[in-house]
Order: C-alpha cells, then structure tokens, then sequence
C-alpha cells in the first residue's frame, strides 16, 4: 500500500477518461497527416528498420533505443 507521501495525484491527461485520451489522441494523429508532417513507412523502409534492429539484437551490454 501507498502512503500519501508516495502517491502523485493524476493531472491533466493522465487524470483523463481512458476513452477520452485515445479521442484526443486520434485527433493529434489524423492532423499531422492533413498537415503532411506525418511518417508513413513504406515497405522498403521498414524492412531496412527491421534489419537494423535485429542486427543489433546479438550484441551483448548494448543500449537500446
């Protein structure tokens, strides 16, 4: 169990319906691709991704990004 010294009050988003967040967020998304500032990866680029990714999964002590 928490004690009040511990516990952080939810603010703000977080402090927000579940449902309310992922509507507000929905919106964020469809205007970055009305503005053309939105990244869509083509096929080509996420398989470079991938296999970037997975060639840095072997090496041991390496930080993630």
């Amino acid at each position: 169990m928490k004690t009040a010294a511990t516990k952080k009050s939810l603010r703000g988003f977080a402090a927000m319906d579940p449902q309310r967040q992922r509507e507000i967020a929905s919106l964020g998304g469809r205007a970055a691709h009305q503005s053309g500032h939105a990244h869509e990866f083509t096929s080509e680029e996420a398989r470079a991704a991938g296999k970037k990714r997975h060639a840095r999964s072997g090496e041991s002590d390496a930080p993630r990004a």
